[in-house]
């Protein structure tokens, strides 16, 4: 079996798709997924499907859409021995589960990848902790279930891996930088930061690699243009942690230079390296 939800929705058996065509069993479908092998109860899924107005016939109607998805199932089970709709979508008292082994979803193998990355930059093995997070990022194709619609619970699911998609850049960039991959990262950071106009994470990261550059001055503006989004948007100034970064590129700070001895940049302006 092969589940994919780090963009569109596919769902194959033995190369035989079980996606359903119509919207709602879709959106039951990729909610079942989204929590594989955990069982999701009749109201989370009502909640889900209908939000605070579900119509009096929602729990014959969930039902219906569950059939609807074993017969998909069952048709693309045709050719493996021993296994029915009924063993990978299961149903619980109260609810239902989608059974299914960890590696089958690329949910699962992108998380793994960025745990091991996340591992790896702790210990300062920023080499592998690069190609790890960029294995990673790689599972992306698109935004998560970007071909299913979606309800509140799905919703905070997806708004979930977004968040978990920036932090994996994130810490893919910084293994770069303590790799003194300055230069590499100047068009990637150039885009984040108009994507992302209020992460100092980003921010911080991108004036960093400009100062090492020798681009002083335009890190400097990327300081300013973050200050003042911040203050028209937020009536807030930047972090202690940017304030310290910024009076650092002023006075030319040698923590911010780049040695081959990741490890000498000051933890009082950036973390890891």
């Amino acid at each position: 079996m092969r589940i994919e939800i780090l963009g569109s929705l596919t769902a194959t058996v033995g190369g035989k798709h079980f996606i359903p065509s119509a919207m709602k069993p879709r959106q039951l479908l990729a909610l079942l997924i989204a929590n594989s092998n955990r069982y999701v109860s009749q109201s989370a899924i009502t909640k889900e499907l209908w939000g605070t107005t579900p119509p009096r016939s929602a729990a014959n109607t969930v039902q219906t859409y569950v059939m609807q998805i074993r017969k998909l199932l069952d048709s693309a089970l045709a050719q493996s021995e021993g296994m029915r709709a009924t063993d990978v979508l299961v149903t619980g008292v109260g609810g239902y589960q989608l059974s299914v082994a960890p590696g089958d979803i690329d949910l699962t193998r992108y998380l793994d990848l960025a745990a091991d990355g996340e591992s790896a930059l702790l210990d300062k093995d920023y080499v592998r902790a690069a190609h790890k997070l960029a294995d990673a990022l790689a599972m992306w194709r698109d935004d998560a279930l970007c071909n299913v619609r979606r309800g509140p619970m799905l919703d905070t699911f997806v708004r979930e891996m977004d968040d978990s998609r920036t932090i994996a850049l994130e810490r893919r960039i910084e293994a770069e930088l303590c790799l003194g991959q300055h230069y590499g990262v100047l068009r990637e950071l150039t885009e984040l930061t108009r994507t992302h106009p209020l992460n100092e994470n980003l921010h911080s990261q991108f004036m960093l690699a400009l100062y090492r550059a020798g681009r002083r001055v335009q890190a400097l503006k990327v300081y300013q243009r973050l200050r003042k989004r911040m203050t028209e948007e937020l009536g807030l100034d930047p972090s202690p942690r940017l304030q310290q970064l910024q009076t650092a590129v002023l006075n030319c700070d040698r923590s911010l230079e780049f040695e081959n001895r990741p490890g000498l940049l000051s933890s009082r302006i950036l973390p890891a390296c």
